[in-house]
């Protein structure tokens, strides 16, 4: 018997639009974005927001089907939707102790509108890993500052070895707690950019970028002649007032055992300090002073009783 093209036709158009649907529900699918970073800082409750994204890629997905889960430690958990968007669900996970580490992975269902009796369509993500840091910067109280200066360190996992470095010069670094550090900005070159980082413990931390701005300021008197064992007054002064934990004003000198003097810090908020320097050993040299105008000196001589 002849075909005619009329069931030639009957024949084809139900293979095509299976074919078709075959397409449509191919192309069903969500796409699973973690939010999450791959590593957090610790915190004291030690529970950690994982977030995800789970977008669905054309409109055949129906949006009210969609149910994200999250499978950490061989345990399934369901996700809350977000405030942020529709798209984004969360789970609050409580770290175990003793544990610094956490993977696992994201399991979502949906129906398509086509097909609402029918059984979910499950789509997993990757293997994830968090992992929990214990030691890190949050941010530097200032990211600049004139030599001297003193400036806090926030953060967390701090210990009484770390050290604070500009490039590769070692600060005076003092530890507050293991969640503060401060340190004085050393007689480095002015009018420039450092790269600051915390040293110790075994485990680097990068602070950032830090500028040393320029400052001078005035020595009087400009010589000192004393006998042994005599002592002098030393007043520094600054141009403004020095910042919160005061400004530490670098001395050296080429005869130590001649000199004798504390240590010279600006209080903060104020403009001069007066330091007395006593005689030592009989010899000559000077002090010396770094600031933006430069290397300067005071002459020092001691004589004999």
């Amino acid at each position: 018997m002849q075909k005619t093209p009329f069931l030639h036709a009957s024949r084809i158009f139900p293979a095509l639009a299976a074919a078709f649907l075959l397409l449509v529900l191919a192309g069903c699918n969500i796409t699973i974005t973690n939010l999450t970073p791959d590593t957090v800082p610790q915190n004291p409750s030690q529970i950690y927001t994982i977030t995800a994204s789970f977008h669905p890629e054309n409109r055949q997905i129906a949006r009210a089907s969609i149910q994200p889960r999250i499978v950490i430690d061989g345990q399934i958990y369901k996700m809350s939707q977000s405030t942020v968007s529709s798209d984004v669900w969360e789970f609050d996970y409580q770290i175990p102790a003793g544990r610094s580490a956490a993977s696992y992975y994201f399991i979502c269902s949906y129906k398509v509108d086509t097909q609402p009796d029918s059984t979910p369509n499950e789509v997993n993500s990757e293997l994830q890993n968090m992992k929990i840091a214990g030691r890190y910067v949050i941010r530097p109280e200032a990211t600049r500052a004139p030599v001297g200066s003193r400036v806090s360190v926030l953060g967390a996992g701090f210990t009484p070895a770390d050290i604070v470095y500009f490039d590769q010069t070692p600060t005076r670094t003092v530890f507050e707690s293991p969640s503060s550090l401060s340190f004085f900005v050393p007689a480095v070159e002015p009018s420039r950019n450092y790269r600051l980082a915390v040293n110790g413990s075994g485990l680097n931390l990068d602070v950032g970028t830090f500028r040393v701005d320029a400052i001078s300021f005035q020595v009087t008197p400009t010589a000192l002649t004393m006998r042994s064992g005599e002592q002098q007054a030393l007043t520094f002064t600054i141009p403004t007032p020095a910042p919160g934990g005061g400004m530490l004003i670098d001395v050296t000198t080429d005869v130590p055992a001649s000199i004798v003097m504390p240590e010279v810090m600006v209080p903060a908020g104020q403009s001069s300090v007066t330091v007395p320097v006593q005689g030592g050993k009989p010899g000559s040299g000077s002090l010396f002073f770094k600031s933006s105008a430069g290397d300067t000196a005071v002459a020092v001589t001691i004589s004999a009783k």
